[in-house]
């Protein structure tokens, strides 16, 4: 049996699952997260995922990216947008730079002026991973902003999320879902208690 020892911080009474991500194929403050092996320093790897043209010419670009910096107040403040209770700054900074991999969404915004080009950059979504770099990765706090929702970013993220640690070769990836999400997971291949195996949670008694 698979024993998963949590703190669950964010739905402390509700149903958390445990979902495991089928691979098919079976190939494989600003902080950034580092390679704990430092066998060669991660690079940010970005690319636009939407570019669209709103009223008065203004472009927006939605850019996935993994690797770059995420700034613990923007993140913060997207916490804050979707309801989660707040964690303690220097925890939420010791969770990111201890993370394999962090993936965000950023949103761009260029206004054309006279003088040059001006751009609006705000975080709109961010997800991670923790990993043993070699067999297992697990996914946590994946998070939209609500005014993005509804739009396949989400989606967007962890699918780019998981192809990213399918191309560091890992194969064995898990998340924790609360039930009113698991039919997200699963529309993206995961899987309830694949093979019988069962999460079990510790979490200290009030």
């Amino acid at each position: 049996m698979l024993c998963y020892f949590v703190e669950r911080l964010f739905f402390p009474k509700a149903q958390i699952i445990l979902l495991h991500f089928s691979n098919d194929n079976k190939t494989t403050q600003l902080i950034q997260p580092p390679s704990l092996l430092e066998e060669e320093e991660e690079q940010a790897d970005e690319f636009l995922l939407v570019e669209k043209t709103h009223q008065g010419g203004e472009i927006e670009q939605i850019i996935f990216s993994t690797g770059g910096l995420v700034d613990i107040y923007d993140l913060e403040a997207l916490c804050d947008k979707v309801g989660w209770p707040r964690r303690p700054l220097p925890k939420m900074a010791a969770a990111l730079k201890n993370s394999y991999m962090v993936a965000t969404l950023y949103s761009i915004w260029k206004s054309l002026g006279s003088e040059g080009d001006e751009q609006k950059k705000k975080l709109i979504g961010m997800a991670r991973a923790t990993s043993d770099h070699a067999f297992n990765a697990t996914i946590w706090d994946v998070i939209v902003d609500p005014s993005y929702q509804g739009q396949g970013f989400g989606k967007a993220l962890v699918e780019k999320l998981i192809r990213a640690l399918l191309q560091k070769d890992i194969g064995n990836i898990t998340l924790f879902a609360d039930s009113q999400v698991v039919e997200f997971y699963r529309n993206l291949g995961f899987e309830p208690d694949p093979e019988g195996i069962k999460g079990m949670f510790w979490h200290p008694k009030s």
